[in-house]
Order: structure tokens, then C-alpha cells, then sequence
């Protein structure tokens, strides 16, 4: 990336709208933008205006017609999104206008940008940390209240500042010990062991706990895993298009249709649900409805909470089977049962499907999916079984797998030199520690990366921001 270089793109969504808006960054910005705007009150240029200025205009290809009316939002170094001078257009919606106006700012010298570069240079302009600008991204990308706010969190600072105290703590704790490898003949001990000891120990324990955070985290940005398992034929697929509200799985009366995993996404009150429509568990000759099955008891693993359907009017021979490989696989999950068809049996024949269950503990749901009957009981029903926290502002949860690991590496130094410290091992040891801690939490904020890194990260961004 060539910082010298002025970028243009379309920073909407790509589409048809009410507006659009071309984003302009670079030292060139407001010169290329002022060639072919025209505002509407005479004697007015753009290369004279402060900061902040907002001017209604023409755009048009210099001494040619006009191409729209306009809004040009002015921004000067260092107070933009960037932190360089910055010009955003906002012209009306059409596909060819916004065609037309990125055409223009190319011909006066701009070039395209590539995705994420305006927040890449905002990253290297010290606007934002790295954990910041991904924080981005993920408030671009956010479909729940608890996904919004998490990000929003990361993105006004609240990860970082947590990072930064804890990157701050561990140079002193470097310094006091290579202070004393300087007196090493002396043997002068410039650190309080039990002080050190008391800061390893605060510093792990902080770690932790953004570590331990990232299970909550992925679930609020992904979804929290629902798997659909039981025999085949019960009911999962017409169940999993009722809860998407719309044909997503191919419904039949033939065993085994469902052969691989269908996954999709619904926001129910906020809240993300993946649901996994699994394979129907049953004994098969079949090679690939046997993968399938497989694949069933993968996604019971993986899966947070099980919904087990059941067909009230077929209770299969091979229940007892069927419950200890569910059992088996689904051990410390939250699981419910879900007795479907239920519009097809009397209350006896309820009664008897209830006892074959008797001394399974799990929460009991009566529907019929074909009828659409029970089905918002069963949508309070995962809501409770999903016990989410609320986040609060303020509140740091770690949600990005980079994050993750880095933090996992950073807290397996810090229990190195916690342990160093117990056993008294050599100072240039301990400081070898605490600097790799501090190089894996420097790697979250960007303060240690590389090209490679970057380009990684800020590939996954849309053009335009």
C-alpha cells in the first residue's frame, strides 16, 4: 500500500438505494474532488475549506455536463477516518451514477481501493490499534443486539485498554530484571520476588479471562449451535424450515433423505441461532446416508444445545439404541425434547410416549411442525436454554480466533515465568518470558505484525471501508 497515493471507492452496500457514497482518502483528495464539483454558491472552492464543511453541488467531468446533484462532506488530516484528508460524496442511488462518479475521481488520479484499505490506513496512521480496525468489520458484520454491542466495545478501545495496562505492567516487570543482569557480579536484586510474584500471578489471571472469554464470543458473532437429531423421518427438515421460515431443507415421506448437514442462521429476540439439520440416525447398509450419520454425531458434539425430535405416532423399536448414542455424545449438553406430530395422537397415546421417556432429564416440548402448533413455545424454550449474558458498555469479549490464540500463547509464557519465579531460575530466562508475553498481547494490537498479517486481515474487509 502506497500511503502517497489517493484511493476512491463506493463505501455503500453495492445496489440500488435512496443514496450512495464515494469515499476519497489520500493527499490528493480534496484537489482531485474540487476539479469536478461544482457548489452551488458561487465562489466557493473546496481547497479553501476547513474541516467539517459540508457544501450541496454538481458533480461533472470537467467543462461537461452534469452527472448529479450532490452532498460533499469535507475532512481534514489528522481528523478523519483515516487521518488523512478525506472527501466523501454522497450522490443519489442509481447504479450508473455511482459507475460514473467512481469513473470521474479515476480520471482525475484516483485509485481504486482495495478492500479495507481506508481502515488499513487508519490503522497506520495511528487512528485505531489492529484489534480496533478488526473490531470494525465485525460491527459491519453484526446481525444481533449482543454482536453489535461486543463490537462496538472493541472498537471504542475497551480490549485495547485492557491490553495496553497489561503490556504496561510486564515492561516493568522486564525492566526491574534485565536492571539486575546489569549488576549481575554485584548479585543487587532491584525486584521484590514476592512483588513479582503477586504481578505474574494479577497478569495471569487477567489473560485468563480474556481467554476464557471466547467461547461466550463466538457464539454471540456466530450463532449458538443447535443440532436437530433424532431418527429419520421424524420431522427435522419440515422443523428446520419452520424455525427459518422458509424452504431451506427438502421435506420427504422416504427415509434417509437428509444425507449431509444443512446449517442456517435466525435471529430470535437478539439472540443468533445456528441451526444444523443433522442426518436421521438409524442401521443402514448405505455407505453415504452411513457418512451422514456420522456427520450427526459430529454435530452433537459441536452443537450447544440438542433439539431431539421425536415422532409421537412411531416410536421406534430401537429407542433404547437410539437414546444411549445420543446420550453418549451429547453428555454435559443442554437438551430438548421435541415430540412432533403431536396433532396426530389423544392424550393416552401421549401418555405413553411420555413414560418411554421418564428417566431421561430433559426439558419436554409438544408440537406439530407441519401445523406450525407449540412452535413459539419451543423459540422461548431455546431463548432459556441460550442463558446468555447481557453485556454491558464497558464489558471485553474476545471474539476473534487471532485474538484467541495469541492470548493462549501470552498466558502459557506468563505460567513460564510464574513457575521460573517459584523455582528461582535465571534472570535472562525470566526475561525471555516476559518479553514473548508481551510480544504475543503486542501482536493483537498491531504493535508487532507484518506485511503478510495485514494483508490477511484487511483482505476480508468490503471495498469501501
Amino acid at each position: 500500500m502506497n500511503k502517497e497515493t489517493t484511493i476512491a471507492a463506493i463505501s455503500t452496500a453495492p445496489g440500488v438505494g435512496g443514496i450512495a457514497v464515494a469515499r476519497v482518502s489520500g493527499p490528493e483528495a480534496i484537489h482531485h474532488v474540487n476539479k469536478i464539483f461544482r457548489p452551488r454558491r458561487k465562489g466557493t472552492s473546496l481547497l479553501t475549506q476547513p474541516g467539517g464543511t459540508v457544501l450541496f453541488g454538481t458533480l461533472a467531468q470537467p467543462g461537461g455536463e452534469v452527472l448529479d446533484e450532490v452532498v460533499v462532506t469535507v475532512f481534514r488530516a489528522p481528523h478523519s477516518y483515516t487521518g488523512e484528508d478525506t472527501v466523501e460524496i454522497s450522490c443519489h442511488g442509481s447504479l450508473f451514477i455511482q459507475q460514473q462518479v467512481l469513473k470521474l475521481l479515476l480520471e482525475q488520479g484516483c485509485a481504486l481501493a482495495a478492500p479495507g484499505e481506508f481502515s488499513q490506513r487508519a490503522f497506520l496512521n495511528g487512528k485505531m490499534d489492529l484489534s480496533q480496525a478488526e473490531a470494525v468489520a465485525d460491527l459491519i458484520a453484526s446481525t444481533s443486539a449482543a454482536a453489535h454491542r461486543m463490537a462496538l466495545n472493541q472498537m471504542r478501545g475497551n480490549f485495547s485498554g485492557e491490553l495496553a495496562a497489561l503490556r504496561g505492567k510486564l515492561l516493568e516487570f522486564v525492566a526491574l530484571i534485565e536492571l539486575e543482569l546489569d549488576f549481575n557480579e554485584e548479585d543487587v536484586q532491584f525486584a521484590d520476588r514476592a512483588e513479582l510474584k503477586r504481578l505474574a500471578a494479577e497478569i495471569e489471571d487477567k489473560i485468563a479471562r480474556l481467554a476464557g472469554s471466547f467461547s461466550l464470543g463466538n457464539v454471540l458473532k456466530n450463532g449458538i449451535p443447535v443440532a436437530l437429531v433424532g431418527e429419520t423421518n421424524v420431522g427435522k427438515s419440515t422443523l428446520l424450515n419452520v424455525l427459518l421460515n422458509e424452504e431451506r431443507a427438502i421435506v420427504s415421506d422416504v427415509h434417509g433423505t437428509t444425507r449431509d448437514v444443512i446449517e442456517d442462521c435466525v435471529n430470535i429476540e437478539g439472540v443468533i441461532f445456528r441451526f444444523i439439520d443433522t442426518a436421521g440416525i438409524r442401521n443402514t447398509d448405505d455407505k453415504v446416508e452411513n457418512l451422514g450419520i456420522e456427520r450427526t454425531y459430529q454435530k452433537i458434539e459441536q452443537a450447544s444445545i440438542i433439539l431431539w425430535v421425536i415422532d409421537c405416532t412411531q416410536i421406534s423399536e430401537h429407542i433404547e439404541w437410539l437414546t444411549e448414542r445420543i446420550a453418549q455424545r451429547a453428555e454435559g449438553k443442554k437438551i430438548i425434547l421435541v415430540f412432533n406430530k403431536v396433532d396426530k395422537v389423544d392424550q393416552d397415546e401421549r401418555a405413553v410416549v411420555d413414560e418411554l421417556f421418564t428417566s431421561f432429564d430433559a426439558e419436554r416440548i409438544y408440537i406439530s411442525a407441519k401445523k406450525r402448533i407449540n412452535t413459539d413455545a419451543l423459540q422461548r424454550s431455546l431463548l432459556k436454554a441460550a442463558q446468555l449474558p447481557e453485556l454491558q458498555p464497558g464489558d471485553v469479549v474476545v471474539s476473534n480466533m487471532r485474538h484467541y490464540e495469541a492470548l493462549t500463547a501470552a498466558l502459557a509464557a506468563i505460567r513460564r515465568v510464574d513457575d521460573g519465579l517459584n523455582r528461582g531460575i535465571s534472570h535472562d530466562f525470566l526475561s525471555q518470558d516476559i518479553r514473548e508475553c508481551m510480544h504475543y498481547i503486542g501482536l493483537i494490537t498491531g504493535e508487532i505484525t507484518t506485511d503478510e498479517v495485514l494483508g490477511t486481515i484487511f483482505g476480508r474487509f468490503c471495498i469501501g471501508k
